[in-house]
């Protein structure tokens, strides 16, 4: 309101002064004298028309400022909830990874674009048994877990997806046969070292099986993902926590 009154005032010396100079330059050209009662007018009549019009004028403009401003932040607050909300749908929950929607459509995208790559179907072995003699609590951490460990082994352009129940998979972008085959083995080997204790202190065994399958350019999605499922029930026949491509 401060710099309201401050623009009023300065708009009405203005005009003062504007009114000065063009009394002070016409009135004597007609003949008359700015002086008196005239030279009152000259001063009083643009301080009694500026001042209200520009309090309405500079209220208004303001009341203008502060409602885009506040547009601007709702906008904003909207795109980064909208940002948000986009990045909540493609998520699993417990894990953070991708979920089963998201990583199938993004499989997908790199099929259409050429990409080639590995792709892994890994399940959690034994699973029940630890919701069963540890609780679904236990049950989850150790999905979460085994999550973290996928995130942070994939690279930039890699996907990594939880699928559902304890069922992951992971595409690594322009992978060839032999990453594919290294990588699966790096996964196995975390996993089985991954350190997570019961309440009790009990220390709990975890394995993952791994199918793998090398996909060509322009490879199908489906059937890929059908050969790894295959590769993987091969890998939990030969006896669980291995990897067969």
């Amino acid at each position: 309101m401060v710099r309201i009154f401050g623009k009023t005032l300065a708009v009405a010396a203005l005009s003062v002064v504007a009114s000065l100079l063009i009394s002070f330059a016409f009135v004597p050209m007609l003949g008359g004298k700015v002086a008196g009662a005239g030279l009152v007018m000259t001063i009083a009549c643009p301080i009694a028309v500026s001042i209200p019009a520009s309090l309405l004028h500079f209220w208004q403009a303001e009341r203008l400022r502060l409602a885009n401003s506040a547009l601007a932040r709702t906008r904003d607050d909207l795109a980064e909830a909208y940002t948000r909300l986009q990045h909540q749908a493609r998520r699993d929950a417990l894990t953070g990874l991708l979920n089963r929607a998201a990583f199938l459509a993004d499989l997908d995208a790199r099929s259409r674009a050429g990409v080639h790559g590995g792709l892994l179907f890994l399940d959690v072995d034994h699973f029940k048994s630890v919701n069963d003699r540890f609780g679904h609590a236990t049950g989850d951490a150790a999905l979460n877990v085994i999550g973290t460990v996928l995130a942070s082994l994939s690279r930039e352009n890699d996907l990594a997806g939880r699928l559902g129940g304890e069922e992951f998979a992971v595409f690594l972008h322009e992978a060839s046969p032999e990453r594919m085959l290294a990588h699966s083995q790096t996964i196995r080997e975390a996993v089985e070292a991954i350190d997570l204790d019961t309440p009790a202190g009990t220390r709990i065994a975890l394995g993952v099986s791994i199918g793998a399958f090398h996909c060509a350019p322009r490879f199908d999605p489906a059937e890929a993902l059908a050969a790894s499922d295959r590769n993987l029930y091969r890998a939990k026949s030969a006896g669980r926590n291995t990897v067969v491509a």
